[in-house]
């Protein structure tokens, strides 16, 4: 231990140092190794402890160019409450050609983990939480000090283990993780130590040589790292190195570990080297860790003395091990071999379960399929050894729950010293006297650090169940629903989980399961069960991840046949949506799922909301018809007249209401709770998609013509026209339905022969959102079913042709639009004349065709043929703004304006595109006060039509304040050109999406603006 050298400690003094300026002690000290004391802070909660990178200082590591070390000169005034302790280190001295050069690293670590814990121990402060600050390669060695801390478990070593169990956070300063964007780790750790070090040290061959080792070793951080909240700060600025290069040393990708629970990557506005030297308090670096060190510290002292108290209980368990203790089992359930994600459940657990003695209750409820049951073996093998005993309970039903108990007291007799009044039980067969018997060894005083887990708890009666019943099936559901609360334990201590499909099970703390929301632990799970790797480097994995949507079980039963089979990803998918009921049935099956299968998995669940309320089970089988996303009240009273005994219940809104959440409590369907910006109406209600796709397959073997009617009118009911308030969302919140039901109309022979209307108002929500092919094809229906039964000159005839038109130019056909619109114009001029407005409307259309096609005299010409209407002159000013003559365009738009004010009021929505077209006059013309009124004008009569909140999404109001920002863009006015542009790119991301051509020409707008400022 020659290479051991006495570390020297210099505790800096509270007010020996003005705030803010450069310290005033002396230099760096002689020795720069071990821990130093930069503050001792007053009252101490919390431990800094700042470990500098390989071949760093650790003094001149944390000391900018100014002289300023922000350790000693800032934080400790602005967290006087921590104390702040550097570690230094020499990076060569366990490198001697002597030694393993691969642990050199490991070795550091250790020497960390013993001079924390001395220093703790001295100071009586061993349980205090401490948060780690490391930069560059100094983060691996806490990395593996953290792995030693936690493997000390027996022996001298145990008290070290310390480290690991007050650690509350890590802040890593530009540490290197892994490889990133095609760089291998190794080159990244050259490059990190290469700043620091001599490129020909031998320090940099042990690195090169040994990463593939680091890597491996630095594994076995993350079972652990969930433990820890981290923040991941990565370098934005080149280094400069040798030869006047610049380089990202450590680059995002290498420095932030994605998925990685309760962690947040944060960037730094500085090179590698000066991401960790901050000048003075107004550095935007030293306020965002100083932001993010008091956020830490809120939460620190609370969960680090739970974890302590877990601890002690863990080590109490091993106390009354004689007494109590069972050795750990979990015989009576199937698990998986590699359990994926849950971090944030499973320390909801371990936070919930393991901080008291008295009695802990938590309920886990989801949907069948979710992972409830594989969470609490998760739970249970990640801390069994904080509980003298743990008992796994099937409680699918209260027969195969007292088999359980049998089972149990079978472990107790065989493990305990004889107890004659559980021996007798047992001996005698009788479940009832097995059951108190389990009970009172439970209760029994000092055995008090026992896990029960009641596994499939489906068949709740606990007095508060929701829905009616329908009075015939009582008899049947109260065989299977039980209480469970009499075959807890009497006594107030122990710790219960409850996996339950059902959410009124209200027994201690819930916790909600939903489905995985990284579709990287998707691929994890479809990796471990096809036995298929790299498939986040493959497009097909990932679409197959992101059509299953985060349900454990079908990721599962889709890896488990993949591991089958020899076909492709994609090859699965086309048979998923093609022959999806075929298709599970072949599926092999899963033991680690108690269903088995996903096509009968929620079966129970739909029986017990059978049994409980008639339409709630007829709702989902409807529901096959909607899309599974967003199914709200209003939508199924659009059945009307039309609407069977059992949906017509559902119109009733306290009915819909209580129908729905019995759906929801049995985990089947999700409350939308939150009304965004781009929905009109009530919140609806969703299915998860592969629960869809049950309903669909399972729920029906034959499509069910008459649910798909209805299905159509009631989308079809609510298609909304032009003047109804927010029409652009409800159109939009129909669209996702229309779709699926337009898919069913279209499947092949045998679907059912819808009303006209319902056509009708399909093909113009279809033109309307640009589902022009289905659009298409639903007027062409129509068309031929108006010419058949009411003439080819019927005004709905034409108006259907017209339509179509309509459909044609926006698909750039624009000899089929021209022709539409010149058969419509002629039959609405013969049959209803030339003043009527259908042939004006006609007019109007044809004319624009020729203004798209850019053939402005003919469009002139049709325009012309009736200036009769204000609306067809403000065409005629429209064109006019196209060709240019920008005099007679803002004749024929006043003439429009003064029209339409006399008629209307000065507010009328029908003025708006007037405002607007003399808004785009003024502005070609330079008369840019007069362009700014109108456009004003404009918006303020959308707002006034739409309302404030429709406002912002309203397409019209977006594009007057595209014009608008333009405008303003004129009068050198940026900061409200702006302001206009990102309103207007706001609304068209909601209602348009991003890859839309008038959003993508908003941002660009944006972007140029930008750079003139």
């Amino acid at each position: 231990m020659g290479f051991w050298k006495k570390f020297s400690s210099r505790t800096a003094q509270g007010g020996s140092v003005n705030q803010g300026s450069p310290s005033t002690t002396s230099g760096p000290t002689t020795h720069p190794q071990g821990l130093e004391v930069v503050s001792e802070g007053s009252n101490p909660v919390i431990d800094i402890v700042v470990i500098h990178g390989l071949n760093g200082h650790r003094e001149k590591t944390w000391t900018a160019e100014n002289g300023i070390h922000w350790l000693r000169d800032l934080l400790r005034f602005d967290i006087p409450e921590a104390r702040i302790l550097s570690w230094g280190y020499d990076a060569n001295t366990h490198t001697s050609s002597s030694n393993t050069s691969y642990s050199f690293l490991y070795d550091h670590a250790r020497t960390l983990v013993s001079d924390l814990n001395r220093r703790r121990k001295v100071t009586d402060s061993s349980e205090r939480p401490i948060i780690f600050i490391a930069h560059s390669l100094g983060g691996i060695v806490v990395k593996s000090a953290l792995i030693h801390s936690d493997a000390a478990r027996k022996g001298a070593l145990l008290d070290q283990r310390s480290i690991k169990l007050s650690t509350y956070g890590i802040v890593f300063m530009g540490t290197p993780h892994q490889g990133g964007n095609g760089v291998q780790l190794g080159r990244i750790l050259i490059n990190a130590a290469s700043v620091f070090v001599q490129a020909d040290d031998r320090l940099l061959k042990h690195l090169e040589r040994d990463s593939e080792w680091l890597l491996q070793q630095l594994g076995q951080y993350g079972p652990i790292s969930g433990e820890f909240v981290t923040k991941f700060a990565y370098e934005e600025y080149e280094t400069p190195i040798a030869l006047g290069k610049k380089i990202l040393v450590v680059p995002r990708a290498s420095a932030v570990v994605p998925g990685q629970a309760d962690a947040e990557p944060i960037a730094v506005h500085a090179n590698h080297k000066n991401m960790v030297k901050f000048k003075s308090r107004e550095d935007v670096g030293y306020n965002t860790i100083l932001e993010n060190l008091q956020i830490m510290m809120k939460d620190a002292e609370a969960v680090i003395r739970a974890r302590w108290e877990a601890e002690r209980r863990a080590e109490n368990a091993r106390v009354n091990e004689k007494n109590f203790s069972l050795e750990f089992s979990l015989s009576e359930v199937n698990d998986v071999n590699h359990f994926v994600a849950r971090n944030e459940e499973l320390a909801q657990l371990q936070k919930i379960l393991t901080n008291s003695q008295d009695r802990r209750i938590v309920a886990i409820h989801a949907l069948g399929g979710m992972g409830k049951t594989q969470l609490a073996v998760a739970f249970a093998k990640q801390n069994h050894k904080s509980f003298s005993a743990v008992f796994w309970m099937n409680a699918t039903d209260k027969e195969t729950l007292k088999q359980s108990f049998m089972r149990a007291a079978n472990r107790i007799l065989r493990e305990r010293s004889p107890l004659p009044y559980v021996e007798r039980a047992v001996v005698n067969n009788d479940m009832e006297e097995v059951t108190k018997a389990v009970g009172r060894w439970l209760s029994e005083r000092g055995n008090n650090e026992w896990l029960i887990i009641f596994d499939n708890y489906d068949h709740p009666s606990l007095g508060n169940n929701i829905g009616s019943r329908n009075s015939q099936d009582d008899n049947n559901i109260v065989s299977k629903d039980y209480d469970l609360r009499p075959f807890f334990p009497e006594t107030h201590h122990g710790a219960i989980i409850i996996t339950t499909r059902s959410s009124t099970v209200k027994l201690g703390e819930s916790i909600r399961l939903k489905k995985l929301q990284c579709i990287g632990d998707g691929l994890k799970i479809l990796e471990s069960t096809s036995r298929r790797k790299r498939l986040e480097k493959d497009p097909t994995a990932i679409r197959l991840a992101e059509k299953l949507d985060g349900l454990p079980l079908a990721l599962a039963t889709a890896g488990a046949y993949l591991d089958q089979v020899t076909i492709s990803f994609t090859e699965y998918l086309e048979l998923y949506n093609e022959s999806w009921g075929r298709l599970q049935e072949s599926s092999p099956q899963l033991l680690s799922y108690e269903d088995r299968a996903m096509y009968s998995t929620w079966n129970i669940s739909y029986e017990n909301v059978e049994k409980r309320n008639k339409s709630s089970a007829m709702l989902l089988k409807l529901w096959a018809y909607f899309d599974h996303d967003d199914l709200w009240y209003d939508l199924l009273c659009g059945a009307g007249e039309s609407a069977p005994p059992w949906l017509e219940v559902l119109t009733d809104k306290l009915a819909f209401v209580e129908s729905m959440r019995l759906l929801c409590d049995h985990g089947l369907v999700e409350a939308n709770t939150i009304i965004g910006e781009s929905q009109a109406g009530s919140p609806g209600y969703s299915v998860h998609e592969c629960v869809h796709a049950w309903m669909v397959h399972a729920l029906h073997k034959n499509t069910d013509t008459d649910m798909v009617r209805i299905a159509a009118t009631c989308v079809a009911s609510l298609v909304p026209t032009e003047s109804d308030k927010e029409y652009w969302l409800t159109e939009r919140r129909l669209l996702r339905h229309a779709d699926r039901v337009f898919e069913r109309t279209t499947e092949g022979t045998g679907m059912p022969h819808l009303d006209t209307w319902i056509y009708s108002e399909f093909g113009s929500l279809f033109r309307h959102q640009d589902r022009l092919k289905g659009g298409e094809v639903i007027y062409k229906r129509l068309l031929q079913e108006y010419e058949k039964t009411l003439g080819p000159n019927h005004k709905w005839t034409l108006g259907t042709v017209h339509n179509l038109g309509l459909l044609y130019l926006k698909q750039g056909r624009f000899q089929q639009a021209e022709t539409m619109h010149k058969q419509a114009l002629q039959g609405f001029d013969e049959t209803l004349g030339p003043e009527h407005i259908y042939t004006v409307t006609a007019i109007e259309g044809l004319g624009n065709i020729y203004v798209d096609q850019g053939r402005l005299d003919e469009a002139e010409r049709t325009f012309n043929r009736d200036t009769s209407t204000l609306s067809t002159v403000n065409q005629l000013g429209g064109l006019y703004i196209r060709q240019g003559r920008l005099n007679e365009a803002e004749i024929m738009c006043q003439r429009a304006l003064q029209g339409k004010e006399k008629a209307f009021g000065p507010y009328h929505q029908s003025m708006v595109n007037t405002l607007y077209n003399l808004g785009l006059i003024y502005m070609q013309q330079g008369r840019l006060d007069e362009a700014e009124t109108m456009c004003k004008r404009a918006l303020e009569g959308d707002e006034r039509t739409v309302g404030s909140t429709s406002f912002k999404t309203y397409l019209p109001a977006l594009k007057t304040l595209e014009t608008l920002g333009d405008v303003y863009r004129r009068m050198h006015k940026l900061d409200l050109a702006e302001k206009c542009y990102l309103q207007a790119c706001s609304g068209r991301m909601i209602v348009l999406g991003a890859n839309n051509d008038k959003t993508k020409r908003i941002q660009s707008r944006l972007e140029d603006l930008r750079l003139r400022h």
